[in-house]
């Protein structure tokens, strides 16, 4: 017997302009307004050289001739033509961002068609009633994909990077966009469904390797034979896909190896980065896999798992083979990666989301409930919190929590911004409405167990980056020490060799317009930028390796926020 009971009266879908409103101020706060922080500064710098540089930047993607070919160009070309199109009238940061917002609603979309074909199936459909009134399958399914999607804005992994620009958050869409493909041609298996998969197999690949499009296909294919589909024509489409993938994947292979930008190639490091992300699995991986997992996945994968519980007895289901399929195969994948990167696991949060979405349906009113009264009274708190340490830094009062909500932002003065006031207040008052009409109508609809955990953590984000951005910026970005460096370079500065890290590197290139020494001449430089650790105490060390007898030190400084790390200005002799 399924595990669905429900009346037609709890499919009602969620209305357009509510899910498009929650869209808006999911993905809008921390895009507009916010420097390139140290997260997601490497990435921006790629962008920003590419969009400004020659055929060779797009070709070996680069920080301001600092060669980072691992991952793919994919992200990076996408990022880089929205600052060649809009950089003009956005300004480059915010027109990058803009590929940022593309792949938001991309992988979004996606996960809501999947959810919502799995959930017109006829194996999916709730149990018919004795005296009729069940849902009909296009409103249980838009129902389940309007569910899927709150889901999915709720995790809180994709709170964490989905508003950077980063080639792991391309994945992730893409990887929604594959299960959507996936679906389809299991319901109809075809040439052209199969081209649409080697789609997004190539796009993967061209984003962050080759490992994950392998290991997709191969679950895929498993997840059909598993289903009974015939083998020999599963096998020839599955052919056609790859053959579509590598295709798509040459078209960057074939031109970066016949041009050889800045006398190179960067096929060969890209290679090896792929086949460092393989290993026998380690202790190491497995135990960062649940320590980050358990928050980076919830609330959906306890959703997760009781759908596969309620749905053990039932034979041959999509919504619930396709999606674990994928989640195995992307598990082994991330354990057997030695150094898992946090970004690597927003791969498995769309069929988790989607997986969760049907368990849903299957919980007892007196659990729904309880997540309900746990999401108002936590969240409520939290949102209540974050006002009280921005009344404190603004007023000084509470005492105490203004020490607190200072002392992380040393030298930062506090300011009142009227917009960002208007907008937290207008959320917040959205919040309390939204409290209001689920407790007053308590509305049997599907999506109510996760429309106030969704909402309250889209208020959590749209407070702190209102109220908190400027105190982050001043913390998190490098713009004060890039004028500071800029500061003490004379005009005719021919370059800079340096150490720093990416992420320092495309902020300095960035923010102060430094020449940093290119791909190809690098030690000819007349001035040499120092990055360090004050608390390794490894001034001798960086004395030998730079010779630094040979320079006199101009400038030397950091982030106020910033205790460890150091930069120092050096002039050639």
């Amino acid at each position: 017997m399924k595990p669905v009971r429900l009346p037609a009266a709890a499919t009602l879908a969620l209305p357009r302009w509510a899910l498009f409103a929650l869209g808006l101020l999911y993905i809008l706060p921390g895009l507009i307004g916010r420097d390139p922080w140290k997260d997601d500064a490497a990435s921006f710098g790629i962008m920003w050289t590419m969009a400004h540089g020659n055929i060779s930047d797009w070709l070996l993607p680069n920080i301001a001739g600092l060669p980072a070919p691992e991952e793919g160009p994919l992200a990076f070309w996408l990022g880089a033509l929205c600052i060649k199109l809009f950089g003009w009238l956005l300004g480059d940061v915010l027109a990058a961002r803009l590929s940022t917002i593309a792949i938001f609603v991309a992988g979004t979309a996606s996960l809501w068609y999947t959810a919502f074909h799995l959930g017109r199936r006829a194996e999916a459909q709730p149990l018919r009633l004795a005296f009729g009134g069940q849902p009909e399958p296009d409103d249980y399914g838009r129902t389940l994909a309007d569910t899927a999607v709150l889901i999915y804005l709720g995790c809180l992994g994709l709170l964490a990077l989905s508003h950077e620009t980063l080639a792991a958050t391309l994945q992730g869409s893409l990887l929604a966009y594959f299960l959507y493909r996936a679906v389809r041609y299991v319901e109809l298996p075809s040439p052209r469904n199969a081209a649409l998969i080697g789609l997004s197999l190539g796009a993967l690949a061209l984003t962050r390797g080759y490992a994950s499009p392998l290991v997709l296909v191969l679950a895929l294919f498993l997840c059909t034979r598993f289903l009974k589909m015939p083998a020999a024509p599963t096998l020839r489409d599955l052919a056609l896909a790859v053959a579509t993938g590598v295709g798509i994947t040459l078209i960057w292979i074939v031109p970066a190896l016949l041009a050889h930008p800045y006398n190179g190639t960067p096929i060969g490091s890209w290679n090896a980065w792929n086949l460092s992300q393989l290993a026998l699995p380690g202790w190491f991986s497995v135990k960062t896999f649940f320590r980050v997992g358990v928050w980076f996945f919830w609330p959906a994968w306890p959703f997760a798992f009781w759908a596969i519980w309620a749905w053990r007895r039932q034979e041959k289901l999509l919504h619930i083979v396709l999606p674990l399929y994928f989640v195995a195969a992307l598990t082994v994948l991330i354990v057997c990666d030695p150094l898992p990167e946090n970004g690597d696991m927003l791969r498995l949060l769309p069929p988790l989301a989607l997986m969760a979405a049907f368990g849903l349906p299957t919980m007892k009113r007196g659990a729904i409930n309880g997540i309900d009264w746990f999401s108002v009274m936590v969240l409520t708190t939290l949102g209540a919190l974050v006002w009280l340490f921005w009344i404190a830094k603004l007023t000084g009062w509470p005492a105490q929590l203004a020490k607190n909500a200072l002392k992380l932002v040393p030298g930062f003065h506090p300011e009142f911004g009227l917009v960002a006031f208007i907008v937290a207040l207008a959320a917040t008052v959205g919040w309390f409405f939204l409290v209001h009409w689920r407790i007053s109508r308590q509305p049997s609809v599907l999506w109510r167990a996760v429309v106030l955990s969704s909402g309250g953590l889209i208020l959590l984000w749209v407070l702190v980056m209102t109220l908190f951005l400027p105190d982050l910026n001043y913390s998190k970005s490098y713009a004060s020490v890039a004028q500071q460096i800029a500061a003490r370079l004379p005009a005719e500065t021919n370059c800079i060799d340096t150490n720093v890290g990416p992420a320092q590197r495309a902020s300095f290139a960035y923010f102060g317009h430094l020449p940093f020494a290119g791909v190809e001449n690098a030690g000819r430089c007349d001035y040499l930028l120092l990055q360090d650790s004050v608390r390794l105490k490894d001034e001798r060390q960086m004395a030998q390796q730079f010779r630094l007898r040979d320079y006199t030190m101009l400038w030397e400084g950091r982030r106020p926020s910033d205790r460890d790390e150091r930069f120092r200005l050096y002039r050639r002799r």
